[in-house]
């Protein structure tokens, strides 16, 4: 098939350009300003979960809940609330510019509102200002998914508008406590999937979903949920924009922003069916959060889909909600065939999001890999989606400012590898100079505007549902010694990439 031809020449020129520019390709090939950092949640990496003050989230609850791979938690993750000093200088060693970490909520208000925990203020202007003396300039994510549990409590949380509220106030307390000396904030990380996952088909926090013969849900609404979480999530990214542009943005020179996770998407086949379903799979991800911000309503597939069952933004509220935004953050990190669900099947047994969209997501087009696996079931190695997405997102957006804000690969946590194989992660290496160089190939070619890279991650880390199974990392944690680090290779690819 013609599409087919198509992709299979494209893979080929990409690794035939990636071979002949390795020796040339670095930093300097990049924009003057251009920003290298990694990223990093506070869930996934702090630990000291009940220490100096901090609350329960909705991620202690559901990680003690034996829906874990490995039943593991993240109660002590990759300590790095008491080993920030030595991570920092992790960074600087690397020739990284920039570190882009989230507040964890709960340690600024235990209850997610109310009485302010000073120990956590005290503790984020320690590794501010730990950054900040190496020369690393920090990103703040907001909220990276750890609801304060008494806010879930209380009004079960995101489902409730009164959240907005709660949010606007914790986030205004951070640009009071930080803004001196954060200039790039990002309200939320990834919307999409914890409202997907969380409220749709109950594999996150706090593990709500009805579909049908669902074991791990008790209690939620599939066909309903996922869209009021999203519509308070965007009216609270609104207003937390709104009160910063109007009290501090002026004063203290920063930018707010919102990380949005997209996988690529590539029609299974050159059908008006599948090319359809395709950009419907774009406008249910990224469309559903991106089209309000930009445009300031959401796609018309998902208004003909979903119908009364998506919350309608005011007059106000539109007005408000477009163009809250200083840059968009972009987490991307594969690429999946996608076609017409034809069947109907997903509509009966999901009744959900998921069925809305109509669309089928697969790595597989008939015998054909669309790239090579990494760990995880979801990633695959896909180059060229990085070049598609930022041309998609330049002739549909209006080619806004936008920061790679993750993209990254994971290897196996495999007990039968030991250390030293471990650290030779040359598929990591590859996988970076990769999806770099089609990075590099939008701006320079295509005139796509992106001013940033964070890799995920420094640190191995608590990957979520998959606990402590998968290894994102360029530095190595030996979980079975004092949560040691190593160096992979990666670590010496990018110091020869930056330095």
């Amino acid at each position: 098939m013609a599409f087919r031809t198509c992709f299979v020449t494209i893979t080929l020129w990409v690794i035939i350009k990636t071979q002949m520019c390795l020796s040339e390709f670095n930093r300097q090939s990049f924009p003057k300003g251009f920003v290298f950092g990694t990223a990093s949640s506070a869930f996934q990496y702090e630990g000291a979960v009940k220490e100096e003050g901090r609350g329960p989230s909705i991620w202690d609850t559901f990680s003690h809940s034996g829906k874990i791979q490995g039943n593991s938690n993240a109660d002590v993750a990759v300590d790095q609330y008491h080993r920030y000093q030595g991570d920092t200088e992790l960074m600087k060693d690397i020739g990284m510019d920039a570190y882009r970490f989230s507040i964890s909520w709960t340690r600024i208000f235990p209850n997610g509102s109310g009485l302010l925990n000073q120990a956590g203020v005290d503790h984020y202007n320690k590794l501010i200002d730990a950054l900040l003396a190496k020369g690393i300039e920090p990103y703040v994510t907001l909220y990276h998914w750890d609801l304060p549990q008494a806010l879930e409590d209380k009004y079960k949380g995101w489902l409730s508008p009164l959240i907005i509220k709660d949010f606007a106030a914790y986030a205004e307390t951070c640009f009071q406590k930080f803004g001196d000396r954060v200039k790039h904030w990002i309200t939320f990380n990834e919307p999409h999937t914890f409202a997907m996952m969380g409220y749709d088909i109950g594999q996150h926090a706090p593990g709500r979903c009805s579909i049908l013969l669902h074991s791990l849900c008790r209690t939620g609404n599939s066909a309903t949920e996922p869209y009021i979480v999203a519509h308070n999530v965007l009216l609270s990214h609104a207003m937390v924009a709104d009160i910063y542009r109007k009290k501090y943005q002026k004063i203290q020179g920063g930018s707010v922003g919102i990380s949005l996770d997209v996988i690529w998407f590539e029609s299974a086949t050159n059908s008006k069916e599948d090319i359809e379903a395709t950009q419907r799979a774009l406008d249910f991800t990224l469309g559903w959060f991106l089209d309000p911000l930009i445009f300031g309503d959401y796609p018309n597939s998902m208004k003909n889909r979903v119908g009364t069952r998506l919350p309608k933004f005011s007059k106000s509220q539109a007005i408000l909600v477009k163009g809250s935004l200083d840059f968009v953050g972009i987490n991307h990190y594969t690429t999946f065939y996608a076609m017409h669900n034809a069947s109907g099947l997903l509509e009966v047994a999901l009744h959900d999001y998921i069925a809305d969209a109509g669309v089928l997501t697969v790595p597989f087009n008939g015998t054909e890999i669309i790239g090579e696996k990494a760990n995880s079931l979801w990633l695959y190695i896909v180059p060229q989606g990085m070049r598609s997405i930022m041309n998609y997102i330049k002739q549909k957006y209006e080619n806004p400012l936008v920061i790679i804000t993750e993209n990254g690969m994971d290897d196996p946590n495999d007990p039968s590898i030991s250390i030293k194989d471990a650290l030779n992660d040359e598929k990591r290496i590859k996988y970076h100079n990769d999806y770099l160089s089609n990075l590099l190939a939008s701006i320079k070619e295509d005139g796509c505007n992106v001013k940033g890279y964070f890799v995920w991650s420094l640190l191995d880390n608590w990957e979520w549902q998959a606990g402590y199974t998968s290894r994102f990392g360029l530095y190595f944690i030996d979980y079975k010694d004092n949560l040691k680090r190593y160096p992979k290779k990666s670590v010496e690819w990018f110091k020869k990439f930056l330095n």
